[in-house]
């Protein structure tokens, strides 16, 4: 009985996405006829070859692509280098810096968006793909650094400290041995900072708006809404498209993602 429910229960909770799949196959009038029907009459590749190549989704395509590898690199960098400070070293202050970091965390992106826009107009990087990476990159990401400085804290100091007597330095030392160490975390930091980046809108929107070649996916989804019109079967294609990359990389960065979220409770 518990597992009927629990499946009648997954099923539902996963409808929609298998609508939204479904409704990229469909026509505009089985859409509307049958909307609610999961399986389609007749499956037509149509919807995603015209979101493909004439809703200039190749190019957006290619925007997040970049922005989002771009930003991964960039966040795991500045994350994975707090982290460690934070999780293997005292300081004085360092109370006060947990506190603001954290504090940090209940401050809404309403609240942030304009010193973000006022920042990047002030670099020269408006319209500019670089400006749209260091918006998304920035930030405080305490989550991804608590995971980095719970995992550190717990590795042996004599192996920090063996390295140091082989000659490492702070930074040889990091990078050679702890960070290698590190790569259930760095899998969940990847996986999580991925789906944020990937479909990002209100940034990229506000940043990009005199160049929307400059869109990523998740802004140019918007694209297909009209004043008057609204392309429901083009959406539910776009839509498709920009979650099989998610798809893809959970599949294949999974085991980290599960090793690092279970190192960092155990910690």
């Amino acid at each position: 009985m518990f597992h009927i429910v629990m499946t009648a229960f997954c099923f539902v909770w996963i409808y929609p996405f298998l609508w939204m799949v479904s409704a990229s196959f469909k026509t505009q009038s089985e859409f509307f006829t049958n909307g609610l029907k999961l399986i389609p009459n007749s499956p037509s590749m149509d919807n995603l070859i015209r979101a493909w190549n004439e809703a200039n989704f190749e190019r957006y395509f290619l925007n997040s692509v970049i922005l989002s590898v771009s930003t991964i690199l960039i966040v795991l960098i500045a994350t994975a280098t707090c982290g460690y400070v934070l999780g293997r070293y005292s300081f004085k202050g360092k109370k006060v810096v947990m506190g603001l970091l954290v504090a940090s965390m209940f401050v809404p992106m309403e609240f942030a968006i304009i010193p973000i826009y006022d920042l990047i107009k002030s670099l020269g990087l408006m319209n500019n793909l670089m400006g749209v990476i260091l918006a998304e990159a920035g930030g405080v990401h305490i989550i991804f650094i608590l995971l980095f400085a719970t995992f550190f804290g717990q590795i042996p100091k004599e192996l920090e400290e063996a390295s140091i007597m082989d000659g490492s330095s702070f930074f040889r030392t990091f990078a050679s041995i702890m960070l290698p160490l590190s790569k259930p975390i760095v899998g969940s930091v990847t996986i999580m900072q991925f789906i944020w980046s990937w479909n990002s809108f209100m940034v990229p929107l506000i940043l990009t708006l005199s160049k929307p070649d400059l869109r990523p996916l998740a802004v140019g989804l918007y694209a297909l809404r009209g004043e008057n019109v609204v392309d429901w079967t083009g959406i539910a294609a776009g839509g498709t498209i920009a979650i099989v990359p998610i798809i893809i990389v959970f599949l294949f960065l999974q085991r980290y993602f599960v090793d690092g979220i279970a190192g960092a409770v155990k910690g």
